[in-house]
C-alpha cells in the first residue's frame, strides 16, 4: 500500500477529486457498531458467517398472493427472522415493515457499539430507504377501497412515510441532533453513509447511526420488475438465480431487510474506550444524467464516484485492496459496473479481489448499500473477502478477478470500496480501511 502515512481527508460528497475545490477534512471516522436483518441471518454477524459458508438467501414464495394475484416471478430473498420475532407487538402494528426491520438492524448496532452515553443532541440519524412504507401505502389503498375511508387507520400516513424509518430509530436512540432520510433508489444506504461521513467532519454530531432499510417484497414491485425484464427467471432453482457475472445471467432476485452501522469520530470512539471495526474514509455521489432506469455503458459517473471515494480521502487507486461491487446479476448492469471500473483502474483491476455479495442476499434496493459496507467492515477487520455463489461461467466480456471462495486479504494497511448504482443515475461509493 502507498500513501498511508501521509494521508490528507478530504471531504468527497458530489465531487470527483479537485484541490482546488474540495474542503480538507482532519477528523477520522471510525465504524464502532454493526447490526444487519437481512435473508442470511438475523444479525450481522449471522448474515456475514452465512454469507462466507456460501448460503443463498433466495427461496420459493409461498405466500398466498402469489397465486391469488399470479405473481410472475414466484421467488425472492426474504428476511430469515421475521420481525414480530425481536419487536413488541405495539412496535410491529404501528411500524412499515421497512420500518420494523430499520429498528431492528439500529438496536443491534448500538447495542454492539456499547449504548454510548451521549448527549442527545449529539447523536444523528442518517438513514435510508428506496421506497419506504410500500405495504402501509398498498394495504390502505385496499382498505378505503373494499371497506371505505372510515376503515383506513389513523397511523396510515406517519407509517408510509419515507422518513418513518428514520424517525424510529431518532425516538427509540432519543437522537436529537438531527434525523434525515436519503432516497436514491439502490444508491440510498451508502449515499446516507457517505452524508453521514460529511455530517461528522462538520461537527454537527459526535456520533451517527447510519444505514438502510427496504420491505417491498410485494405483489406490485414484483410484477413491475418483472415488466422490465429485471428479475431473473430461475424459478426452478431459486438459489441459483442470482448470478453476477455469469455468462447465464438473467436478472436480479428481490430481497429486503436492513443494516445500521454506528460511526463516530476517533477522538470520541477511543476516549470512550470503543471497539473499532474500521476507518470510513468517506464517500462519493454522481449523477448520470442518462436513463431513469439503464445505467450510463460507459459507466463515466460511476468511475468518477470510485475515483473521488478513494482520491478525495488522500489515497491512491493503487492502494485499494478489495471492492464489494453493485453487480445485481443483470446483463446490461454488472457491463457498465465493469465498464467503471476498467475506467477508474484500467488493466489492474483484474488483480483486485471482488466479491458480488447480491449473490447471496439478493438485491435489498434502498438496504443493499448499507448491508455490503458491512460486509467490507468485515472483510477488512477479518482479511477476508467473502465469495461470490452461482458464478460458474464467467463473462469474457468481464475481467475481473471474482472471489468465488472466501480468500484471505493481504496484511497492512488495506484499503476497500463498496458501490451502488441506483435508478436515476444515482451512484454513490463509499471507501472503507483497516485500523
Amino acid at each position: 500500500m502507498t500513501g498511508v502515512a501521509s494521508r490528507a481527508p478530504v471531504s468527497c460528497t458530489t465531487r470527483p477529486s479537485d484541490p482546488q475545490k474540495v474542503q480538507l477534512m482532519s477528523k477520522r471516522i471510525v465504524v464502532t457498531g454493526i447490526g444487519a436483518t437481512s435473508p442470511l441471518g438475523g444479525t450481522a454477524e449471522e448474515s456475514w458467517q452465512a454469507l462466507l459458508g456460501g448460503v443463498s438467501g433466495n427461496r420459493a414464495l409461498e405466500q398466498d398472493w402469489v397465486e391469488k394475484w399470479q405473481v410472475p416471478i414466484t421467488m425472492a430473498a426474504q428476511a430469515v427472522v421475521p420481525s414480530a420475532d425481536v419487536l413488541t407487538r405495539q412496535e410491529t402494528k404501528r411500524l412499515d415493515p421497512n420500518s420494523q426491520f430499520a429498528l431492528t438492524a439500529a438496536r443491534e448496532a448500538w447495542a454492539d457499539a456499547g449504548s454510548p452515553e451521549i448527549d442527545p443532541e449529539r447523536l444523528a440519524v442518517d438513514w435510508a430507504t428506496g421506497i419506504g412504507g410500500l405495504w402501509t401505502l398498498l394495504d390502505a389503498w385496499d382498505t378505503l377501497r373494499e371497506r371505505g375511508p372510515r376503515r383506513v387507520l389513523p397511523m396510515t400516513v406517519p407509517m408510509l412515510m419515507p422518513n418513518g424509518a428514520a424517525a424510529a430509530i431518532s425516538m427509540d436512540l432519543g437522537a436529537r441532533g438531527f434525523s434525515r432520510t436519503d432516497v436514491s433508489a439502490c444508491a440510498s444506504s451508502t449515499e446516507s453513509i457517505a452524508n453521514a461521513y460529511d455530517h461528522l467532519q462538520a461537527g454537527l454530531a459526535d456520533v451517527i447511526v447510519a444505514g438502510g432499510s427496504e420491505a417491498s417484497i410485494h405483489p406490485l414491485p414484483i410484477a413491475s420488475f418483472a415488466a422490465m425484464q429485471a428479475l431473473s427467471k430461475r424459478m426452478d432453482d431459486p438459489a441459483t438465480a442470482s448470478r453476477p457475472y455469469d455468462v447465464n445471467r438473467d436478472g436480479f432476485v428481490l430481497g429486503e431487510g436492513a443494516a445500521a452501522v454506528v460511526l463516530e469520530t476517533y477522538e470520541h470512539a477511543v476516549a470512550r474506550g470503543a471497539k473499532i471495526y474500521a476507518e470510513l474514509l468517506g464517500g462519493s455521489v454522481t449523477s448520470d444524467a442518462y436513463h431513469i432506469t439503464a445505467p450510463d455503458p460507459e459507466g463515466s459517473a460511476a468511475a468518477r464516484a470510485m475515483k473521488a471515494a478513494v482520491e478525495n480521502a488522500g489515497y491512491t487507486l493503487s492502494d485499494v485492496g478489495h471492492i464489494n461491487a453493485h453487480a445485481t446479476s443483470t446483463p446490461v448492469g454488472d457491463i457498465a459496473e465493469y465498464n467503471a471500473l476498467r475506467r477508474v483502474f484500467g488493466e489492474a483491476v483484474e488483480g483486485i479481489p471482488v466479491s458480488a455479495t447480491k449473490a447471496s442476499t439478493g438485491h435489498l434496493l434502498g438496504g443493499a448499500g448499507a448491508i455490503e459496507a458491512i460486509f467490507v467492515i468485515k472483510a477488512l477487520q477479518e482479511r477476508l473477502a467473502p465469495p461470490t455463489i452461482n458464478l460458474h461461467d464467467q463473462d469474457p466480456e468481464i475481467k475481473l478477478d471474482v472471489v468465488i471462495s472466501p480468500r484471505a486479504l493481504p496484511p497492512g494497511d488495506l484499503l476497500a470500496i463498496s458501490n451502488s448504482f441506483g435508478f436515476g443515475g444515482h451512484n454513490a461509493v463509499a471507501a472503507f480501511k483497516t485500523v
